[in-house]
């Protein structure tokens, strides 16, 4: 369904090991609300699991595919230093909604005057400042803007008009 971010999501899970890729949420912790009310089944987020009392953690994004099971999709970091699933050992994991710093657009701008778009689904991506007199157009393949020369025709200011629309 959608991406869906929302404050004071905040289960514990039970849940262990790396094959475990649907975690069982155990309810919403005293203060806070359930992936199921502040997320909703179907929906997909970005998630920490921290195993309490260890250094052991994950960030990542998940689908809620019930009201009480998180599906681990993709692992975006953790506490080995990779991309793999954690193998989570026994114990009590909080587990809660969060906004992975690689997805901030703060993350990905790094000159002045460049344009950020997704590139996929939930990937930010940035196009470079473009030069003098062009103008921000679709690629032929109909999947990111880029800078074009305007064609023969169209005048400065038209060009100008057109690249604020966009």
């Amino acid at each position: 369904m959608a991406l869906v971010l929302n404050d004071r999501v905040n289960e514990t899970s039970t849940s262990i090991g790396t094959s475990q890729t649907t975690w069982t949420l155990a309810g919403a912790q005293s203060g806070y609300v359930s992936f199921d009310s502040g997320i909703g089944t179907g929906n997909t987020t970005y998630y920490t699991i921290h195993n309490q009392g260890t250094d052991e953690w994950e960030v990542g994004l998940g689908t809620l595919s019930s009201s009480t099971n998180l599906q681990r999709t993709t692992i975006i970091s953790n506490s080995n230093g990779n991309t793999s699933p954690v193998d989570f050992q026994s114990g009590t994991k909080n587990v809660f909604c969060t906004y992975p710093a690689s997805k901030t657009i703060d993350m990905i701008t790094t000159a002045q005057g460049d344009v950020v778009y997704a590139s996929a689904a939930n990937v930010p991506a940035k196009l470079g400042l473009g030069s003098a007199g062009q103008v921000l157009t679709v690629n032929t393949g109909a999947t990111a803007p880029e800078w074009a020369t305007p064609s023969s025709g169209a005048t400065e200011g038209f060009a100008v008009a057109m690249a604020i629309a966009l």
